[in-house]
């Protein structure tokens, strides 16, 4: 299966560096590039790719903006290009919807795996990187917002063992090995839980689960 990716980066050097990487690989397409966020938006009302790596400072329309018009369009899951000095930003994503986040100094490899793994439902990228974004987030969501644990009611015990699993940044294969489960139907259940929670990604329902006390601490 070809992965058709819109690249949205507003510096024409970086975009033509991410561009030149994904179209090394066989199974990955670049479908089209924007400059801005407004252009994004539109072109994946146009173009329907099948993931749009959004940078999150661009003129006209910031990359978090155009984050939540995607995701609420259904358009396209959305691969967040980050550094961890903008935590406004990036918390600004997460509660837009994005489905991962990777670090702008990542290497050629990486940017492909992660384009692969968002591509395949997988939205927690880069464990290292996760982990540090759903303890950052939480720590500062915790002054102004709790998680009420009664919306937990509604899943089932195997759905709260998949959400636990989630709170700790694991794949759907490490969740798979740990729960004796096989990685479609851990993909099931997530999608389930999701789905019953009323979040949007993977990493909201990790950060949720930090919220609630039922993620692991552990870095």
């Amino acid at each position: 299966m070809t992965i058709r990716v819109l690249v949205a980066e507003d510096q024409s050097a970086v975009r033509a560096g991410l561009v030149l990487i994904l179209r090394s690989a066989p199974d990955i397409e670049v479908v089209g590039e924007a400059a801005d966020g407004e252009e994004a938006v539109a072109l994946a009302r146009e173009l329907r790719p099948d993931l749009v790596l959004m940078d999150v400072q661009m003129p006209r329309l910031d990359g978090v903006s155009a984050t939540r018009a995607v995701v609420a369009e259904g358009l396209a899951d959305v691969l967040v290009l980050t550094t961890f000095d903008l935590d406004e930003y990036v918390f600004g994503a997460l509660r837009a919807g994005a489905a991962g986040f990777l670090l702008k100094n990542a290497e050629a490899g990486e940017l492909l795996a992660a384009v692969r793994t968002v591509a395949r439902g997988e939205g927690l990228i880069a464990p290292a990187v996760t982990r540090r974004l759903i303890a950052e987030f939480a720590a500062a969501a915790k002054p102004a917002r709790t998680a009420d644990p009664d919306l937990l009611n509604g899943l089932t015990r195997r759905e709260r063992e998949v959400l636990r699993c989630l709170g700790e940044g694991l794949s759907n294969a490490q969740i798979g090995m740990r729960l004796t489960m096989a990685e479609a139907t851990v993909k099931t259940h997530v999608s389930r839980l999701l789905g019953k929670l009323g979040l949007r990604s993977r990493v909201q329902a990790a950060v949720l689960a930090q919220e609630l006390g039922i993620g692991s601490d552990r870095a």
